[in-house]
């Protein structure tokens, strides 16, 4: 009986990703450029919505495949009710190759951001909505988000959004951050 209940278990999560800390999200940019620029965010974050339009996007618009550039989740649980939930379920869009379309369809409507609302942005972005939904559900994505909170804590982000560019914080802003990107594109060039 116990086997019969494993397997039905396994048939109804057919399609959803096993509870791992690794993420099926694509960086933006070159996979294997040697500046990597990381942004630490949380979806229902105000500052960080306005930071994917002002630094993020123009960042990738102004560097394309010279850097490499990874979204990494840090969920403000205390003052974000939702930013948990919406963290994962980035995730499980990820898992069908739709991560940037639904952070993007998620920080055009935050200030939508419920429960209720994050089946119908992953029908906008394209993802199969019955597995998104029992991915969301089983919360086979948690570990994934909490491995970057975690990671996010031991490399000292205390807010959101906080940049880094091969490694080293930098100073939120596109000015800021470009600087940053421009050195060590000029120090790697140098090297050669």
């Amino acid at each position: 009986m116990k086997r019969l209940l494993f397997l039905a278990a396994s048939l109804l999560c057919v399609g959803c990703s096993s509870a791992t800390t690794v993420s099926n999200r694509t960086p933006k940019g070159n996979p294997n450029a040697a500046v990597v620029v990381e942004e630490y965010a949380d979806i229902q974050c105000p500052a960080c919505r306005a930071a994917h339009e002002g630094i993020t996007k123009q960042l990738i618009q102004t560097y394309g495949d010279r850097i490499r550039f990874d979204f990494m989740h840090f969920p403000l649980r205390s003052i974000h009710r939702y930013a948990l939930e919406a963290a994962e379920a980035s995730e499980c869009a990820a898992d069908q190759g739709k991560f940037w379309e639904f952070v993007d369809t998620a920080y055009k409507n935050q200030r939508e951001l419920n429960s209720d609302v994050l089946p119908e942005w992953a029908r906008q972005v394209g993802v199969n909505v019955p597995q998104f939904e029992q991915c969301i559900k089983s919360h086979a994505r948690r570990n994934t988000v909490l491995a970057d909170y975690t990671r996010g804590r031991e490399r000292d982000v205390g807010g959101t959004p906080t940049f880094f560019v091969n490694g080293k914080q930098v100073q939120t802003g596109f000015d800021t951050v470009s600087a940053a990107i421009d050195a060590e594109l000029e120090r790697l060039t140098q090297r050669l």
